[in-house]
């Protein structure tokens, strides 16, 4: 078998996030070492076969695995074919110290939701301008993390409030074309960043990144209607370049910028 060997690796700018790190092995073999932030892990293909402190432990399909800082662990392949993965490396300010012996004793979690909500955030720290999306998917998987580690230690969610829900909207309404942060909105509106992703998506039925987005699309599409030129609608309208335009644009409208509102 010849030994396959695909990395790619990126810093997003989403706070909380250090490292977004992709590969693809058939060979490599990990040896011990420890990192001093949070390794959240989800295979696609394959399976991982490693130690955590002195207990071995693996992959098992569909899990997720949460690896604590400073725990010295391996990894290697538990299959011939090797494995494909993607890991978030996340820094303290997600999960403090507090949470390392829990995740020493239970690394690997079964959870089909905080699956599928990491592979959500992979998607949108793949594209500059997704900041808000990226941030507000992260916030619900550290809810759902610490709900896993310490349950008796996460509160009772708050019913949605329709106050900060409009609010928030308002908010983004006036931030439309800069953009603000989940942090910053929260800081402005005196409430958890979790609590206002659900207040808002309770209220509206809409997450508040995909009403941004929206809005901004529908913005675009004014200019464009104006005789606009395309190379000049992304930042008119918000988005971070023209590729982040075009793609959320063909995807809430149906055909490109460049064809759009043409007779």
């Amino acid at each position: 078998m010849v030994a396959r060997q695909q990395v790619s690796a990126w810093r997003p700018q989403v706070p909380g996030v250090v490292e977004v790190f992709h590969a693809h092995f058939t060979e490599h073999r990990y040896p011990m070492h420890v990192h001093d932030v949070w390794t959240l892990l989800i295979v696609d293909d394959g399976a991982v076969r490693y130690d955590l402190d002195r207990h071995e432990r693996g992959t098992p399909h569909g899990t997720v695995s949460l690896l604590p800082p400073q725990v010295p662990h391996n990894g290697s392949p538990a299959t011939s074919h090797g494995f494909r993965k993607r890991v978030l490396y996340l820094d303290l300010t997600q999960l403090d110290e507090s949470f390392i012996g829990p995740a020493v004793d239970g690394p690997d979690l079964a959870d089909d939701l905080l699956r599928r909500r990491i592979g959500q955030l992979h998607r949108a720290l793949a594209h500059r301008g997704d900041e808000l999306e990226a941030h507000s998917r992260l916030a619900l998987i550290r809810e759902r993390l610490r709900t896993h580690l310490r349950p008796r230690l996460v509160a009772e969610r708050r019913a949605p409030d329709p106050g900060v829900a409009h609010r928030l909207r308002e908010l983004l309404d006036a931030r439309l074309l800069q953009g603000v942060t989940l942090d910053e909105a929260a800081k402005l509106l005196h409430a958890h960043p979790t609590h206002l992703v659900r207040a808002f998506s309770g209220a509206f039925g809409i997450a508040p990144h995909q009403y941004l987005t929206a809005r901004r699309v529908d913005r675009a599409r004014g200019l464009l209607l104006d005789g606009r030129p395309p190379g000049e609608v992304a930042a008119a309208a918000g988005f971070y370049d023209q590729s982040h335009l075009n793609r959320h644009f063909t995807r809430l409208v149906g055909t490109t910028p460049g064809r759009f509102g043409g007779r």
